[in-house]
């Protein structure tokens, strides 16, 4: 018979759901969001952009592929998307103790708690789910049998940009062509896609002034919480579209990219995270399934008269990119690079590199 402790998760409405541990024991707290993708918790993990957050899986079985190895190749993680494991836990409704893939090394389980991440299963997600998409996403709490009760805690009232930002500059590839990237909390995929692209990559801290380094084009990165906390940036990027160098921005990148073209950005009611995002490019009929993180978006219509958008969400129709009309700027609300997703709009990196 195999021990385990009871965990339960407490939502700021006071809610409660109940579960046993499977990850590190102890409590935490957070904000608690889902994400409907069926497979990918190993890259799920380590997205920088769930910091902070509890993340709920609307698949009910999680763990029975493993975990990858811990390989890098030339400082990049070879199938993470960043050095570490970025959500305050995992919740499911089922976790498979035995584990099958040939690529694994060790279970969810062990490593959950080699980094200290809560695991919870036992969970009803399904009525969890139904709850977020009703209220919206809540704070919540994880108390596990044996451990203290922690107090509530928000992410979106704290700057997570530059907690899970790069504190130096970080140069990858080297291709004649020179791409400043601003590392909001990069995944590790948009990294590999531009140094297969033939581009030498200067990855810099979010709040870094990069108008005296020498590039042929900017690239703004996802990132956690409240875009609204990252006014460093968006004061850099408001300089730098009074030039002519080209930019392209992922996620927050699209958010911040949006607040320096003069835009508002506002809080989705439970967000967007999956691989079955279906957009459709502005001015065509062309449509394509997009994998997302995000819980804030960007109000397109207060965009200044020398933007439009590029993309729009066939869900709700909220933005899904922007493009200017006159110089080399784009933006993409969705991730291009997927890992995990589907990978249709892959050419994106494509259209920046022949700008450059």
């Amino acid at each position: 018979m195999r021990e385990t402790k009871k965990a339960v998760l407490t939502l700021e409405d006071g809610t409660k759901f109940e579960g046993k541990s499977f990850g590190s024991d102890k409590s935490c707290s957070g904000e608690v969001v889902f994400n409907t993708a069926m497979s990918g918790y190993p890259e799920s993990l380590t997205d920088p952009s769930y910091s902070g957050q509890i993340l709920t899986t609307t698949y009910p079985l999680m763990g029975n592929y493993g975990v990858p190895p811990k390989l890098q190749k030339d400082s990049i993680s070879k199938y993470y998307e960043s050095e570490r494991i970025h959500c305050q836990a995992l919740l499911c409704q089922d976790y498979s103790f035995e584990y099958s893939h040939w690529l694994a090394d060790r279970s969810l389980a062990e490593w959950l708690k080699e980094e200290g991440i809560v695991g919870v299963y036992g969970i009803d997600t399904r009525a969890l789910t139904k709850r977020l998409r009703e209220y919206g996403s809540m704070l919540g709490k994880i108390t596990v049998e044996g451990t203290n009760e922690v107090d509530f805690y928000d992410p979106n009232k704290e700057n997570l940009v530059a907690k899970v930002s790069c504190k130096e500059v970080i140069e990858y590839g080297d291709g004649q062509k020179k791409v400043v990237l601003i590392d909001c909390g990069v995944k590790h995929n948009i990294i590999r896609c531009l140094i297969e692209r033939g581009v030498k990559v200067i990855r810099v801290p979010w709040d870094y002034d990069y108008s005296k380094i020498d590039y042929d084009g900017l690239f703004i990165a996802n990132g956690p919480g409240n875009p609204d906390f990252a006014e460093a940036t968006v004061e850099h990027l408001r300089k730098s579209i009074e030039e002519y160098k080209p930019i392209c921005g992922i996620c927050m990148g699209n958010q911040l990219l949006s607040k320096a073209a003069g835009a508002r950005v506002y809080k989705l009611k439970y967000g967007h995270r999956s691989h079955n995002q279906p957009v459709r490019m502005v001015g065509t009929n062309k449509c394509y399934i997009t994998s997302q993180n995000h819980g804030f978006a960007v109000d397109d219509t207060t965009l200044n008269s020398d933007w439009e958008p590029l993309f729009v969400n066939m869900n709700d129709q909220t933005n899904e990119g922007i493009r200017h009309k006159s110089k080399p700027f784009f933006s993409a609300q969705f991730h291009p690079e997927a890992s995990s997703g589907p990978t249709d709009t892959e050419f994106l990196f494509d259209e920046f590199i022949k700008l450059l």
